[in-house]
């Protein structure tokens, strides 16, 4: 059997990913090739030609995708900032828009040693430890109250600290209890935070509706109830300048830095979108 030139196996890919409605359906055939590969995305040009099983186990893959299996799932990981998390069903898969959160929280770091910083709904941990794995001097709290979730954390912050990073403290507990994290009242630097936000009834791609759990994505209230019980325990743990930023829906781009406003303790709240122009996370600092 002969081999054939890549390059047409990925346009063939493409085609059908982008035939089923995947909006990134290059980026996604090229990842999967690479994951077929053993190799970085970036390498693909560096093999022009692939043997015949690689074309069918790509497209083996790429009809899981086709059916709109999050990418994740098929890999068995999700990047943010300089490390990768893994992932698979019954955890929230990070999106690449989590990253802004990240560099944003990193910058607040900046400044500061030995920082004390907070993850809340923390799900696979992915935010809690890009941070330890940026910033090794912090001190590094992760919490979610779903033991399914905590079983992936947990699984990446040892794959974590086994690489060399600061380990990660992980507690199961919940956001909307006021004794969360109590013996940090006024101690922490940064809280960080992707929670359940989306509101109940709004239509999801299949991504997200199919196959994350419904209880890390969708939230009453409008999809603000969550994000309500974070902006007051972000208020009750920060320190004097800290800083706290949250996710949440793009139709929050008012509401979230209201809430933030209307704590007398905040100050510069402020929405930030996303890299298509979509209200995408919101932030704020301790007053003095």
């Amino acid at each position: 059997m002969r081999r054939q030139p890549l390059r047409l196996a990925l346009l063939e890919a493409t085609r059908m990913l982008s035939d089923a409605g995947v909006e990134s359906a290059r980026n996604d055939a090229e990842l999967l090739a690479a994951h077929v590969l053993g190799v970085e995305r970036g390498e693909l040009p560096l093999v022009p030609l692939v043997d015949p099983p690689v074309v069918e186990a790509l497209g083996q893959l790429v009809a899981q995708r086709a059916k709109r299996v999050p990418l994740q799932h098929i890999t068995g990981w999700a990047a943010i900032g300089d490390i990768t998390v893994d992932v698979g069903p019954g955890v929230f898969v990070p999106r690449p828009e989590t990253d802004l959160v990240l560099s944003w929280g990193l910058d607040v770091l900046a400044s500061r040693s030995h920082p004390v910083v907070v993850e809340l709904c923390t799900g696979s941990g992915a935010l809690a430890l890009a941070v330890a794995h940026a910033r090794p001097d912090a001190q590094v709290y992760a919490v979610d109250n779903d033991t399914a979730a905590l079983a992936w954390a947990r699984r990446n912050a040892d794959k974590r600290a086994g690489a060399g990073d600061t380990p990660v403290r992980l507690y199961s507990g919940d956001v909307t209890d006021g004794r969360l994290f109590a013996e940090l009242d006024g101690l922490v630097d940064l809280v960080l935070c992707n929670p359940p936000y989306v509101p109940i009834g709004k239509s999801l791609p299949p991504e997200v509706a199919e196959h994350d759990p419904e209880h890390a994505v969708y939230a009453a209230d409008g999809g603000l109830a969550l994000i309500k019980s974070v902006v007051t325990l972000a208020a009750r743990l920060l320190r004097s300048g800290g800083g706290v930023a949250i996710e949440h829906d793009d139709d929050h781009g008012q509401a979230v830095p209201a809430l933030l406003s209307q704590r007398r303790v905040l100050s510069e709240a402020t929405g930030h979108t996303d890299l298509a122009g979509r209200s995408r996370f919101a932030t704020a600092r301790r007053t003095g």
